[in-house]
């Protein structure tokens, strides 16, 4: 007869592994974090699969969550954008950032478009903050911030507008 605590760690390592297997409990863990922010469905099933859940788990809570409309790629894209315009990131920036967080490249688009930013503006007000109002006095210190508004994501178009008159 095995001994008392033998019998306990069975018990317990047969819960923890349903526990892992369920797509209700995955679901349930998905809505916490979901009701801290937005995330993606490739974000989401990282962060389940992280927690212990099994991937196919994850992957069915996740298209269950998404069915449902409590979880939406175009939705998390939306919030991103934004966030991401509100920090003086340009469209180059944020494309990259979203695809490696597993968005689709057309939802991505459809965010950028709706979200109507004035790229050529906030390339100048984000140089603006940076470096001041003054032009830089040559070359070395433009090219100092041209290299800052191509890391901060901005086109090349925008990046020649916030040198312009203002």
């Amino acid at each position: 007869m095995p001994e008392l605590h033998e019998e306990i760690s069975d018990l317990l390592a047969g819960e923890r592994e349903d526990r892992f297997s369920c797509p209700a409990d995955a679901g349930n863990k998905a809505m916490a974090f979901l009701a801290r922010r937005e995330y993606g469905q490739t974000e989401l099933i990282k962060k389940l699969t992280g927690k212990g859940y099994d991937r196919n788990v994850a992957e069915q809570a996740m298209l269950e969550l998404t069915a449902n409309g409590l979880q939406s790629d175009q939705r998390f894209a939306a919030a991103f954008v934004q966030s991401h315009i509100n920090r003086g990131k340009g469209p180059v920036r944020i494309r990259l950032d979203l695809g490696q967080r597993g968005v689709a490249d057309a939802t991505i688009e459809i965010a950028i478009k709706e979200s109507a930013a004035d790229w050529y503006k906030l390339a100048r007000n984000v140089r603006r903050r940076k470096f001041g109002a003054t032009k830089p006095a040559d070359f070395k210190a433009k090219a100092k911030q041209m290299r800052f508004l191509q890391y901060r994501g901005f086109e090349q178009g925008h990046i020649q507008a916030a040198f312009g008159d203002e």
